[in-house]
């Protein structure tokens, strides 16, 4: 199995083994089987989040493919769902907008898998998973022992979590979201958001219409996928936004993005990096390129290489670099290879 037809970005060499995982149990064996032949393992389920190597992986690959929605609800305390972690995420946003669950339809429209979610700590146009996930359950290959994590306990932080932080530990075998019920969104907090729904930031949209507004943001960015769109090729973003100091933010330009965190640290726009680093939409280098309609999606034009990919990433970074002194940082999980 090549891990090009696993992969968004339709890159990627041989696995070594390959197995399917579509119940908890078949993961958890498979998992159990490769640690005990001293075996790397590699879990697939969507596949948005990964560039692997040509050479593919020296291991077992294990597809994530479990299923199955569980819930209990009442009017005071709203949804507790708990969601395997082989779901469509996308799939599992537009039932929780059909049965009036609030918190995630900000959310809409973000390839992969449930069980992918905590780990980079998703976001999107002002929501995260992370206000949403009540607890997490997990296979602990350190401990060999099946664990619930509370949300406190996850580390979650802008795209990043305890999960992401021990890559190798944790097994992601199920998500409990809370969630409360209604048939409005809750309040929008981003300001394209809330531009689309002509409310103003803070306010709340019915459910359904921020769920469409949030599908037609992202299809004009190419970040719904599309297999006869090469500009969907993606891994999504592959840089994450900046965090600054207060010093290097006072450096950027007057007009550069600024956005003062909780914590005293200023986030940028990687977009506005790149684009005014000399990066337009639709720059290309060969069989791969930017977007033509979003400068953070790095894509295969068809018959790419996940070397001309990397090249690509090495080239916006550098000018980046070269050009504010901010080092980019891949969002994207790199399977033997580095930038």
């Amino acid at each position: 199995m090549d891990l090009a037809d696993l992969t968004t970005l339709r890159l990627g060499g041989p696995a070594r083994r390959y197995v399917v995982a579509d119940s908890e149990s078949t993961l958890v064996d498979a998992i159990q089987v490769a640690d005990a032949a001293g075996e790397p393992v590699l879990l697939v389920a969507g596949g948005s989040n990964l560039v692997v190597a040509d050479v593919g992986f020296d291991g077992t690959v294990v597809q994530v493919t479990s299923h199955g929605i569980d819930v209990d609800a009442d009017m005071c305390s709203g949804a507790m769902v708990t969601v395997a972690a082989g779901e469509p995420w996308d799939a599992f946003v537009e039932h929780a907008v059909q049965e009036g669950w609030v918190g995630i339809e900000a959310l809409s429209g973000i390839p992969g898998s449930v069980g992918a979610t905590p780990i980079q700590n998703v976001g999107a146009y002002g929501q995260e998973v992370a206000d949403s996930i009540a607890t997490v359950r997990v296979y602990d290959r350190r401990e060999r022992a099946v664990r619930t994590l509370a949300a406190a306990d996850c580390g979650f932080a802008y795209r990043h979590s305890r999960f992401k932080a021990e890559p190798n530990r944790y097994v992601v075998l199920t998500v409990a979201f809370q969630l409360r019920l209604g048939d409005l969104g809750a309040p929008v907090a981003y300001a394209e958001l809330a531009r689309a729904l002509a409310v103003d930031v803070g306010e709340r949209a019915p459910l359904v219409a921020v769920r469409e507004a949030v599908l037609a943001l992202r299809r004009n960015k190419a970040m719904v996928l599309d297999a006869a769109d090469h500009d969907t090729w993606s891994a999504g973003s592959f840089f994450t936004n900046p965090m600054l100091s207060r010093e290097q933010a006072d450096a950027l330009p007057a007009d550069a993005p600024r956005f003062t965190q909780p914590d005293g640290t200023v986030k940028t726009s990687a977009a506005w990096l790149i684009d005014q680093a000399g990066f337009a939409k639709g720059h290309r280098a060969g069989p791969v390129g930017l977007s033509t309609r979003h400068v953070l999606a790095l894509t295969n034009r068809g018959g790419a290489t996940t070397s001309d990919l990397l090249d690509l990433a090495r080239q916006v970074r550098a000018g980046v670099e070269t050009a504010y002194g901010i080092v980019l940082e891949n969002e994207p999980v790199l399977v033997g290879c580095s930038l």
